[in-house]
């Protein structure tokens, strides 16, 4: 009986690891669609700016439809900055084990290439645009 009873505690502990580990991979997968879901957010940043300047285009004095539209760029920038900061170091913090983690160095890319976009956007609308 004694031996059964170690055998079940053994079988326990390593149920609870499995648990864990499959947790900690539901984790890694929860952040990537965050921050998948905040450079979306981003994205809708811009196009926000860029309608804010498309209706507003003919308001008079000029500058006001541009300051809106790189408000909302600015905004763009910071969600997805933020975003990446937090999802880097959210992943840093765990390791994988049945999934795959996801790329940093891709969603990296992806959230300064965003940023990239943004930045030279505002540009066009306060150098291209009158």
């Amino acid at each position: 009986m004694v031996g059964g009873t170690a055998n079940h505690d053994k079988d326990s502990q390593e149920l609870a690891e499995d648990r864990t580990d499959l947790a900690e991979d539901r984790t890694l997968m929860a952040v990537e669609r965050t921050m998948a879901s905040w450079m979306g957010t981003g994205m809708g940043a811009i196009g926000l700016g860029l309608g804010l300047r498309a209706i507003f285009g003919s308001f008079e004095p000029s500058w006001v439809p541009r300051l809106m539209a790189t408000f909302f760029m600015a905004v763009a920038i910071v969600l997805v900055v933020s975003a990446k900061n937090r999802m880097c170091g959210a992943i840093a913090r765990m390791s994988p084990n049945w999934v795959e983690a996801p790329s940093t160095r891709g969603m990296t890319m992806g959230a300064y290439g965003i940023v990239t976009g943004a930045v030279m956007l505002t540009v066009g609308i306060w150098v291209f645009f009158e």
